[in-house]
């Protein structure tokens, strides 16, 4: 079951968007409720509202920090291990061509069939078909080798070709966790979302007090914060984002093995 998040229902230029929305309503609504609590207790001070606002902002942009190092750690692991994986399936195909026909020739057609399934899709759908396929692909290669090996325990070629497999099958199991499970948890993203919605209310509030605001400098706080927050969405999606990982070598990759048959 693939993982569902709020946030993958929409683009990223519709998170931003809804974001900005959003926030500017919150600022607006902070705004009148700041003007009203004035206009009616006229004689209090404004007390340490600023103060505290800075506070929040303080918090906010720590937040944002941390939660930008999760997500760039999480699309850089994704981009590192297309790359061992790529290298992987390599040294497998190479290594096959020494085994016994017709398991030879069988195993590497599989390796050319299994080099586009593991180039990420643009977006989920199919995604599951496509996993059930590969570990199908990689169910049948092991159980050639397996074979193969009752029948000749000690010959070495074997049993680098076996360590190579391995190493492929590990890597599989290792880029479908970081590329679909391993993700900045929900909480996390949804607390920066309602976070930074009201800060900018607090900061409509503050602005209320005082009796004065300047429009251009929530404007720019929005979108600012806005352009952070999709950005950390984008780099922790796995797919469907304006932030894709390369498939690079997995495409150089099919391009020394060959396409699969058709």
């Amino acid at each position: 079951m693939l993982p569902d998040l709020v946030v993958d229902s929409l683009p990223i230029w519709g998170v931003f968007l809804a974001f900005a929305l959003i926030a500017l309503v919150l600022y607006e609504v902070g705004f009148r409720i700041g003007r009203l609590w004035q206009d009616r207790t006229p004689e209090e001070k404004e007390g340490p509202t600023g103060m505290i606002v800075g506070s929040i902002l303080a918090l906010m942009a720590f937040l944002l920090a941390i939660t930008m190092g999760m997500a760039t750690d999480r699309f850089d692991t994704r981009r590192g291990v297309v790359l061992a994986e790529a290298n992987s399936i390599g040294t497998t195909f190479l290594r096959a061509g020494y085994l016994p026909e017709p398991v030879s020739s069988r195993s590497q057609e599989l390796l050319r069939e299994y080099v586009p399934l593991r180039m990420a899709p643009d977006g989920l759908e199919g995604i599951e078909e496509v996993l059930a396929r590969s570990d199908d692909i990689l169910n049948e290669l092991w159980a050639m080798a397996e074979e193969l090996a009752r029948g000749t325990p000690d010959s070495e070629m074997l049993a680098l070709y076996i360590e190579s497999l391995n190493e492929t099958i590990d890597v599989n199991t290792t880029r479908v966790t970081a590329g679909l499970y391993a993700r900045v948890p929900e909480t996390i993203v949804l607390l920066l979302v309602i976070g930074a919605g009201l800060t900018l209310g607090m900061v409509g509030f503050t602005a209320g007090l005082t009796g004065r605001r300047s429009p251009l400098t929530a404007i720019v706080l929005v979108v600012v914060l806005g352009a952070v927050i999709a950005l950390i969405i984008d780099l922790d999606r796995p797919s469907g984002g304006t932030l894709t990982t390369s498939q690079q070598p997995l495409i150089m990759l099919q391009e020394q093995i060959g396409p699969p048959a058709p």
